[in-house]
């Protein structure tokens, strides 16, 4: 079927594609292949156009279930290009407590972009992209009231395709995060902290303007080691071994986060954008392909807090505390909360606690023992077969 600039946003098929394959470490690159091939990639993105990596570091330091993982990336760039996507470029986002330069490094991104030759750039401020006012055509929610000299949209976004990388995980102020969340780093700059009190709302407009901009759009989610508990940092893994892909983004999100065992519609974000028909919410009305088993499982994740989402979640979303918000997030005194927990993550939580578990899924994990083995250096990145899995 050729390409429609486009028809993501005017000619959804009745029933979204949702690909979900079991994959093991041995042969999760090749996995990542066949999963993109049979989301139909082809359809969703533009070959004449750029595509952006959109990597997910919420954390600068190893955690799993955290971050996009290397093989994730590796078999996401592999499946692009059996597909004639060549022209690919990663892109980061800085927030105020992640450092993407470090977290690239301590994630083992960089051997992957060093073996295959991906350039990486940055959406912050004065670097390697400008910020412009976008006027969505699309009715916004929220976004329009929060900034109400405009929204800024990073110029280098438009008229490329997007392919995000999520992983499959719990967020104490979203339940779930996943494919749809993970354009919130990169569409809003440093003041997106000024949206978190309508985050649901906030996710519904991102998924409107980007499929406004993008010639194309695309995820990879990665449930190789699941993330449960106080997300979107301090999660207890789970080994749960599946991979998902597809076209449709909150057809992705409402097939994770059933898994994870939440109602799909119950949350907000998967039913308005469902609702603003940008995208399946129902699960009734998605299409599974791959292993159609996998949707028998229901994980039963809870979400819970720690003290700096707990923190976040009273001031942000509780009343009296969010009618402070302009004196508390608006103003300077907004250093204080980043600062505190930057500490918070970084100086205690992950000496004290965060540490152990990942020295343990590195010792004992499989997927721990292939992000050592296999992502120190591109030389100990495997060769891969240049044929496609799919068309051996």
């Amino acid at each position: 079927m050729p390409f429609i600039p486009g028809m993501h946003k005017r000619i959804r098929p009745p029933k979204p594609v949702v690909a979900v394959l079991r994959t093991r470490p041995e042969t999760v690159v090749d996995d990542y292949r066949r999963l993109i091939h049979l989301a139909g990639v082809a359809e969703a993105l533009d070959p004449a156009a750029q595509t952006i990596l959109k990597d997910n570091i919420t954390w600068h330091l190893v955690h799993p279930g955290v971050n996009t993982t290397p093989w994730q990336l590796e078999g996401t760039i592999l499946g692009l290009r059996d597909h004639g996507l060549a022209d690919l470029v990663d892109v980061h986002n800085h927030t105020v407590v992640t450092d993407p330069h470090l977290g690239e490094k301590n994630l083992r991104f960089r051997p992957v972009y060093d073996k295959y030759g991906i350039p990486v750039k940055f959406n912050f401020r004065e670097s390697d992209m400008r910020w412009r006012t976008y006027t969505p055509t699309a009715r916004m929610r929220v976004l329009d009231r929060i900034f109400p000299d405009g929204i800024q949209v990073p110029d280098f976004f438009e008229h490329r395709n997007i392919v995000h990388l999520p992983t499959v995980k719990t967020h104490t102020y979203t339940t779930y995060t996943g494919a749809m969340k993970n354009a919130f780093g990169g569409l809003l700059d440093r003041l997106r902290h000024y949206t978190h009190t309508w985050i649901h709302e906030t996710l519904v407009d991102l998924l409107a303007i980007g499929q406004e901009i993008h010639t194309g759009m695309f995820a990879t989610m990665d449930g190789t080691t699941a993330g449960e508990g106080p997300g979107p940092r301090t999660v207890r893994p789970h080994d749960k071994n599946i991979i998902l892909a597809s076209a449709d983004q909150v057809a992705i999100d409402a097939v994770a986060a059933r898994l994870m065992g939440f109602d799909p519609l119950s949350l907000p974000c998967i039913r308005l954008a469902h609702e603003d028909g940008l995208g399946m919410g129902d699960p009734d009305g998605i299409q599974i392909v791959g292993d159609l088993d996998v949707m028998n499982e229901r994980w039963n994740f809870s979400v819970g807090a720690n003290v700096a989402t707990g923190v976040g979640r009273l001031l942000w979303h509780t009343w009296p505390f969010n009618k402070l918000q302009h004196v508390l997030f608006h103003t300077p005194l907004v250093h204080v909360f980043e600062n505190a927990s930057a500490v918070y993550h970084d100086r205690l939580q992950y000496p004290l606690g965060s540490k152990r578990i990942v020295d343990r899924w590195l010792a004992e994990s499989p997927w721990g023992r292939l992000f050592e083995r296999d992502y120190v250096s591109a030389d100990t990145i495997p060769d891969r077969d240049a044929t496609p899995p799919w068309a051996r």
